[in-house]
């Protein structure tokens, strides 16, 4: 779970305990969200749709905690995949929605984990389910319903990718107010789909949502300190997300993956020890913004849109921000969804803190999508403090859009 950036001493909390009651009549903490005059049960009760044409996870907006799990199918035929497709539905479906466990005989295993009780709470969980280029392999005979641009991950200049972080057959990513939802949902989901899949690996993310009560959303910081996302396309202008992220009817791709979306993760080490002893002016001029207010060199706010031609030399021709979006003409078609969760694992054998940046994209087309962008990006100054380790490219299913069909369903009977 997301901690919170100050801590208090023992004494401090019980000589603040008269404060917190009091402020609890105004707002709530509650895992890394302010809830203003909303009520904790509340928050924990609102539920995202699961039915309609696109998947939930996607343009939904961002939560604190996510976790992102690769599968291997191990289902032995067609109707085996399809019994998985079917029970996935029907969980994701149940799990969103919030509940009570139902009671079982004693003799018998539970029904849940019980990790957040017999009535587990909504918890604005979303799960997004999204196929490898693997699934379409020979064993399914699905080879011919493969979308065009679903491969693996290449690995790019500046990628060392650990094979045991890259790739399967399926990903689920599972994103809300708290890491137990998500924990809780993936036990679930694992017990139900026992003997058809099997783990290959996981990682899980956390961020701190915007808490800034000003109507002007404030983007999240990255680990190295900076504002992240800035220029992400608004998920709430559906012009916009049909013309950047969902496939449409009018698209090369096969038929069956129209409402659906090319979903690009990447697992991004950051080496935070080398960046933490690199001069502020360093910083700022590999990334090409203020690290204190996100605007581009040269300006103000972070959202204000820099005239290359005017700034000149304020903003570094090699710069994060300028490889990765020049502004050129017919730039605004490269755009892609991006949600950024922070990880944190363990420590290296170097002694070095092993955290960065869980990149996820969503995009019509990959190759107009992320690869331009990241093209573009390679020998960038950055590369020298980070270092790609995992991920994949995968295809977000169509979504669900009544209880009569199910994920996959689409894919399954157009072959």
């Amino acid at each position: 779970m997301v901690k919170p950036r100050f801590s208090w001493s023992r004494r401090q909390l019980l000589g603040r305990g008269l404060a917190i009651a009091v402020g609890a009549g105004l707002g709530l903490w509650q895992g890394q969200r302010w809830w203003g005059d909303r009520s904790e049960a509340a928050a924990l009760a609102e539920a995202i749709p699961f039915w309609g044409p696109h998947q939930p996870g996607i343009a939904t907006p961002d939560v604190a905690a996510a976790l992102v799990v690769a599968l291997d199918v191990t289902a032995r035929d067609r109707q085996e995949l399809t019994q998985l497709f079917q029970t996935l539905t029907d969980r994701i479906a149940y799990l969103m929605a919030g509940g009570a466990l139902k009671p079982l005989d004693q003799r018998y295993p539970p029904s849940g984990s019980g990790i957040l009780g017999d009535e587990f709470p909504a918890d604005r969980l979303t799960v997004t389910v999204s196929v490898g280029a693997s699934l379409f392999d020979q064993r399914y005979g699905l080879a011919a319903a493969k979308p065009r641009h679903l491969t693996e991950m290449p690995n790019f200049p500046n990628d060392r990718l650990d094979p045991q972080l890259c790739h399967g057959d399926l990903l689920l990513q599972f994103c809300a107010n708290h890491e137990e939802t998500n924990i809780h949902a993936l036990r679930d989901i694992l017990k139900q789909l026992s003997g058809l899949v099997v783990l290959r690996w996981q990682m899980t993310g956390f961020q701190q949502p915007d808490r800034d009560p000003h109507p002007r959303r404030t983007t999240v910081r990255n680990l190295l300190g900076f504002k992240d996302g800035t220029v992400n396309p608004n998920p709430k202008d559906e012009k916009l997300m049909n013309r950047l992220v969902w496939v449409s009817r009018n698209s090369p791709e096969p038929a069956w993956t129209v409402g659906g979306s090319y979903h690009v993760v990447r697992i991004i080490r950051m080496f935070v020890e080398f960046w933490d002893r690199t001069p502020l002016d360093e910083q700022e001029a590999v990334m090409g913004r203020s690290r204190s207010s996100g605007a581009p060199l040269g300006y103000r706010h972070e959202e204000e849109i820099p005239n290359y031609q005017r700034a000149g030399k304020a903003i570094p021709l090699d710069s994060h921000i300028r490889l990765a979006n020049p502004r050129n003409p017919g730039m605004g078609e490269h755009q892609i969804l991006r949600k950024g969760f922070h990880y944190s694992r363990d420590i290296d054998r170097a002694g070095q803190l092993d955290m960065g940046l869980l990149f996820l994209a969503f995009q019509q087309d990959v190759k107009t999508g992320f690869e331009a962008i990241q093209n573009r990006l390679n020998g960038e100054p950055l590369e020298e403090y980070i270092k790609p380790i995992g991920g994949g490219y995968f295809f977000a299913l169509p979504g669900v859009p009544d209880r009569d069909s199910y994920l996959g369903q689409s894919l399954l009977q157009s072959v």
